[in-house]
């Protein structure tokens, strides 16, 4: 189990400590005026003197500490949960100040961090209470819309509301080690359901979350995030196209279609990995879906490349997971939001066509990535760097801005699986290639790419 920190503690942990113990360069928000009647609008016998008690025990008058800091070089909204005040519970007086917070990073265009610990909605405000939930939803979309990223910071134990709006709903979340997290608490969950569901890792696993980070570790994650997330342009008709990768792999033309096909399909050769390695000089990645869904085969994240942020979505040389889609896109409209250029590195023999790739919606996210590129504000450059496998691979390309490397080939179907369908024999493999004009010198005569990039200097 993740320790728990006190709000203060945890804000400090990103911004350093004072000799006093207090966080560093952390200004508090003002307070908004407290108007709530005695024991609340429920005028629930006891809560007045619950609220004191938790007041003297942690130090705060509320279950939530909102402020300003710098964490690494970006000055930041940061709102951290204090869950020794009555579970870190969300009422009317939270509502107001999480209301603030927002207000305020808008006002002066600065990203959110939340470092969350909560057990949901306040019981003793009853459906008041839970109505906090639908006007933090609203305060963290009209951020979104603003442009302006958010980050979750998930610490133990992370449950009910909280999660489902400051958590789940950030751009990007990362989570301490062991913390429970889940929209159930621990106290209301089925008697027999595994616990291990409930954990920071099981939501990494299952896409839910981006990265698992320790404590040690968190003040540098956070500050590396805010560089790359707040490097945007301040509109997406400002932003200019990244220029695509060299080329690290065979440098010359192949001579025939299937040549074309062996050399994309050669072990040897260089893969997203390699090309992502050589073309940021630092990166973080994103994780998941966010509907339950992984894929290894598909990278995602942002990278700084030339000094400025560059997003990226990139194949693996696998076939590509209804996940991974889902994940390509979701990466592409965070980049749109926030001002910052996208470049897709293609390479797929095609989309999973299996019978779970159907049930986890292979058709719906491969649309969903197509759309999410073509109504992309900022330029999407695309380089194909191997296989170019028909609509799985199409999808993660940008119209009229995608480049080739010589080793490379694009097709609307296999050579084998065209070979079958037109009923040949397998010998006239190799001819149906080269009718297929798949080869990147084709694909460029064909006026599919803009062009075949040179080899990277030694």
């Amino acid at each position: 189990m993740a320790e728990r920190m006190s709000a203060r503690q945890a804000v400090a942990s990103l911004t350093g400590a004072t000799p006093q113990g207090a966080p560093a360069g952390f200004t508090e928000l003002p307070t908004p005026k407290d108007t709530s009647a005695p024991d609340g609008p429920l005028a629930w016998q006891g809560y007045d003197e619950s609220r004191a008690r938790a007041a003297t025990r942690t130090g705060e008058d509320e279950s939530v500490i909102c402020g300003t800091a710098r964490v690494g070089d970006t000055e930041t909204v940061l709102i951290s949960f204090e869950f020794g005040f009555l579970g870190g519970s969300l009422g009317e007086r939270t509502g107001d100040r999480l209301e603030a917070a927002y207000t305020h990073a808008r006002e002066r265009r600065l990203p959110v961090v939340s470092l969350i610990a909560t057990g949901g909605s306040r019981m003793q405000e009853g459906m008041l209470a839970l109505l906090q939930l639908q006007r933090v939803a609203r305060q963290s979309a009209l951020t979104r819309a603003a442009g302006l990223p958010q980050i979750a910071v998930v610490r133990d134990p992370t449950a009910g509301g909280g999660w489902a709006t400051l958590g789940a709903g950030a751009d990007v979340i990362l989570a301490l080690p062991g913390a429970q997290i889940g929209f159930a608490g621990s106290r209301v969950r089925p008697p027999d359901a595994d616990p291990y569901a409930y954990t920071a890792e099981a939501q990494l696993t299952a896409g839910h979350i981006d990265a698992v980070v320790g404590q040690e570790d968190l003040r540098g994650a956070v500050a590396r995030w805010l560089a790359l997330l707040t490097g945007g342009a301040t509109g997406p008709a400002s932003v200019t196209a990244a220029e695509p990768p060299a080329g690290l792999g065979h440098a010359a033309p192949p001579a025939t279609g299937w040549e074309a096909v062996s050399l994309a399909r050669d072990p040897r050769r260089p893969r997203a990995e390699a090309y992502l390695a050589a073309y940021f000089t630092r990166r973080e990645a994103i994780h998941g879906d966010r509907s339950g869904g992984t894929d290894p085969g598909m990278l995602c994240g942002f990278g700084v490349h030339q000094g400025r942020t560059v997003a990226y979505a990139a194949q693996c040389g696998t076939a590509t997971l209804p996940a991974g889609y889902r994940t390509a896109a979701r990466l592409i409209r965070l980049a749109d939001r926030l001002g910052l250029p996208v470049l897709t590195l293609v390479d797929t023999p095609g989309a999973a066509n299996d019978a779970e790739a159907e049930r986890s919606g292979a058709g719906g996210a491969i649309a969903d990535l197509f759309a999410a590129v073509a109504t992309a504000r900022v330029p999407v450059t695309s380089l194909l760097i191997g296989e170019g496998g028909s609509g799985g691979a199409l999808a993660l390309a940008a119209p009229g801005n995608t480049w080739a490397t010589p080793d490379s080939y694009f097709s609307v179907i296999a050579p084998e699986l065209a070979t079958a369908i037109l009923k040949r024999p397998p010998e006239e493999t190799r001819a149906t290639a080269d009718e297929l004009k798949l080869r990147p010198q084709d694909l460029l005569s064909l006026g599919v790419i803009r062009g075949i990039v040179p080899p990277a200097e030694s």
